[in-house]
C-alpha cells in the first residue's frame, strides 16, 4: 500500500474491523472514545502511518499502532498488516472478568433462558459495573 494517502478515521477503523460499521466508528469518536497520542479525535481527523490509537471499549481500552493504511475493509487475517496490536495484558484480562460477572458463562447448562425477574436483575448487575467506566 502506498503509506502517503490519507485516510479518515472512521473509515480506517472500519477497514480494519476495530468497529462492525463505520456509524460506529464515527460514534465512538464522536463520543472520545477514540484518542490518538492521548487527545480525542473527530471522525473526519487523518489517520497516518506510525500513530497510537487508543479505543475504548468497555471495559477495555485497546492500544494499536498504525502499520499502513487503507481505507477498504480487509480481512481479519489480513488487518494484521495495517495495524499492531499493544494491547496490555491487564487490559485483555478484564473481559474475562466481565464475561464471568455477566452471569452468561456461569449459568448452569440446560437450564433454559433467564426468567424475567433473573434478567433484571442481571441488566442492573450489569448497568452498575459498567457505566460508571464510561
Amino acid at each position: 500500500m502506498d503509506s502517503s494517502r490519507e485516510v479518515r478515521a472512521d473509515k480506517f477503523l472500519w477497514a480494519v474491523r476495530i468497529f462492525k460499521t463505520r456509524s460506529a466508528a464515527a460514534e465512538a469518536c464522536r463520543k472520545g472514545r477514540v484518542e490518538i497520542e492521548n487527545q480525542a479525535i473527530k471522525p473526519s481527523r487523518v489517520i497516518k502511518v506510525g500513530d497510537l490509537l487508543t479505543i475504548r471499549k468497555m471495559p477495555v481500552r485497546y492500544s494499536y499502532r498504525v502499520k499502513d493504511i487503507t481505507e477498504r475493509r480487509v480481512s481479519a487475517r489480513l488487518a494484521e498488516n495495517f495495524i499492531e496490536d499493544l494491547t496490555p495484558e491487564e487490559e485483555l484480562e478484564k473481559l474475562l472478568v466481565s464475561g464471568m460477572i455477566s452471569g452468561y458463562s456461569t449459568r448452569q447448562r440446560g437450564r433454559g433462558r433467564p426468567t424475567k425477574r433473573e434478567r433484571r436483575d442481571l441488566d442492573s448487575l450489569h448497568r452498575d459495573l459498567f457505566d460508571d467506566q464510561e
